[in-house]
């Protein structure tokens, strides 16, 4: 696993490997390392040389985890086709967590309206923030009517779930943002309360809280070390079929009601429709592009059809296309070692990836391992999950089925280890600090990032 960040004036690579060992799932963080060039093949080589120097390069390298960026993620010319010339059997995983972020971004902009409610939330997020005396303004008012003070969330590409958390804390500080905008009444805040002052517009914001609020515990799962392929699958899964049940007209006529009640609670008008006159002038004109005055969503059955429908369709067909970089017939092996699965040792499936692994898949080991744990199911221990599989087959009794289920326990979900540790970086790469060598740079970074192991080690 793999991932880059800007460090002052240098580009940082943090390296971490995911292994299993004492019958557990671990990701630990093995070196820091400059960049001096951005193609692909360097970082391949500088990868390796990475893996050589910490001396597990004989070790059987199964799978890389990088985000999706073109040098990292490129089939023929980015890293994980070079890193494959050292690892031939090292299949690619684009990172789970980043997938999740790009379904919620790309969401939020393919739909014309949701472009125009981030846009707002972000404006409404500037004005508040950009100046003190609006911000203690913001704040004051929130103290004056009761409500528990929150901040604006600022909306970013990179940021995971900000939208939901910007989503939320302006449904909660909704009262104080149309007070502070009257009182200061300045052009911007006027035309901000006025976009904000509509119905369609707490109907957009309750929509995204439902459902970006499907996606939350998804994120979360996506960042546990612990988690395997299949696992992830199945949540994705779980996720599609949750956003499919919200594609209903039940659905659409209960967020039209939340709506209703929250606008009459603020005092907000109920659209009705308008009666538009045909502007016969124009009759004999062919329009190629809009003129900048887009249609107002003013009843229920439009903001199902334009809106609502829209957005979930987008979500479910982002959530299919993109958790979907593995090959199907390995994914298939992986889901096959795991008890929630459908098809648990099936040996179709299994076959599939211990060919790949060149794994010498016994049949008997598969069938004396249904039985075995089909008596452990009865016994009143079923496996709950891949790991406990794992570990209940006896290495002598079971290697090779056991050796395979070990590599699908060691393809990584997410490059999430390698994120974390830019957040030591920032802290020991100070602006107090910025003669500090290469070196020991990332001696004090596997000091700090591993210090449960640190904690072990004698002093002397």
């Amino acid at each position: 696993m793999a991932d880059e960040a800007r460090d002052a004036h240098s580009e940082q690579l943090a390296v971490c490997v995911r292994y299993v060992s004492e019958g557990e799932v671990k990701e630990r963080f093995l070196a820091l390392t400059e960049i001096k060039s951005f193609d692909a093949q360097f970082i391949a080589n500088e990868l390796q040389q990475q893996i050589q120097k910490n001396g597990v390069a004989e070790l059987k390298c199964v799978a890389q985890a990088y985000d999706g960026a073109a040098v990292m993620s490129g089939f023929t010319g980015g890293v994980q086709a070079y890193f494959r010339k050292f690892h031939p059997e090292a299949i690619y995983v684009h990172c789970y967590a980043h997938e999740l972020n790009l379904v919620s971004c790309h969401t939020c902009k393919a739909v014309s309206e949701a472009v125009e409610l981030f846009n707002l939330l972000e404006s409404v997020y500037s004005f508040f923030s950009t100046s003190l005396v609006n911000h203690h303004k913001f704040i004051e008012a929130q103290s004056r009517l009761g409500l528990t003070a929150v901040e604006l969330v600022q909306l970013s590409n990179t940021r995971w779930a900000c939208q939901l958390r910007s989503i939320n804390a302006n449904l909660e500080a909704l009262p104080s943002i149309f007070e502070c905008l009257s009182v200061i009444g300045s052009p911007i805040a006027v035309g901000l309360r006025a976009k904000l002052y509509k119905f369609s517009t707490v109907y957009a914001l309750l929509m995204f809280k439902d459902l970006l609020s499907v996606t939350q515990g998804l994120h979360k799962l996506l960042q546990k070390e612990t988690l395997d392929l299949a696992e992830a699958f199945m949540g994705k899964e779980a996720v599609c079929d949750t956003l499919r049940g919200k594609r209903t007209d039940e659905f659409a006529t209960d967020l039209y009601e939340r709506t209703k009640a929250m606008c009459h609670t603020h005092s907000i008008p109920e659209p009705h429709a308008k009666k538009r006159h045909k502007q016969k002038k124009m009759d004999d004109f062919v329009f190629e592009t809009t003129l900048g005055s887009g249609t107002e969503l003013i009843s229920s059955e439009m903001l199902k059809t334009r809106l609502l429908f829209p957005c979930v369709d987008r979500m479910v067909s982002e959530l299919e296309l993109r958790f979907s970089s593995v090959n199907s017939g390995l994914l298939k092996g992986i889901q096959a070692c795991s008890p929630k699965s459908e098809n648990f040792l099936s040996e179709s499936h299994l076959d599939e990836i211990a060919r790949h692994y060149s794994i010498d898949l016994k049949t008997e080991e598969v069938l004396v391992a249904k039985n075995f744990l089909a008596r452990k199911t009865e016994a009143g221990c079923p496996p709950q999950d891949m790991l406990a599989v794992h570990n209940l087959l006896d290495p002598d009794m079971f290697p090779s089925l056991r050796a395979t289920i070990q590599v699908a326990l060691t393809v990584p979900v997410s490059s999430c280890s390698c994120e974390r540790s830019f957040s030591v970086l920032r802290r020991l790469h100070s602006w107090l600090r910025q003669t500090m060598g290469q070196k020991r740079l990332h001696n004090l970074a596997v000091m700090s990032i591993e210090n449960d192991i640190l904690k072990h080690l004698s002093h002397n």
